[in-house]
Formats: C-alpha cells, structure tokens, sequence
C-alpha cells in the first residue's frame, strides 16, 4: 500500500476516511502515517465546528457500544 505523507494534498481522502465507519484509525495511521491526535487537529481545521463536534460524539458512541469501533 502506498503512502501519502502530505495531508494536506490528500485532504478529500483523508476526511472520507475519516468520517466512514469502515476505515479505522489504524488504517488511516499505516496509510497517511497520521496517529490519532493528528488526525484530530486536521479534521478540526478541515471541518466546520459543529461537523468536527458531530464527528467525534458519534466516534466517542460507537466506540463506547464496540470495542473495536475505529480501531483494528
């Protein structure tokens, strides 16, 4: 799998990635080398507030309901 070390040229992906339920945060980290903070802080500069907000209160609920929510 290739690596896309420049986030900010690979933005749209990185946000779809993001916001699927399927694409956890270790995919995203082995793809973008991106650790979870990182992400964190592209996403909340990417994303309008109240999208970066709904974005990490439905990871908190899904990852509170399954363990294995977001990561592999």
């Amino acid at each position: 799998m290739e690596k896309y070390l420049n986030p900010e040229k690979h933005k749209d992906e990185l946000i779809m990635l993001a916001l699927s339920d399927k694409a956890s945060f270790n995919t995203i980290r082995q793809r973008f080398d991106l650790s979870e903070a990182d992400l964190k802080l592209h996403m909340k500069r990417w994303l309008k507030p109240g999208s970066y907000k709904a974005w990490r209160v439905r990871v908190s609920r899904f990852r509170k309901r399954r363990s294995t929510y977001k990561r592999d």
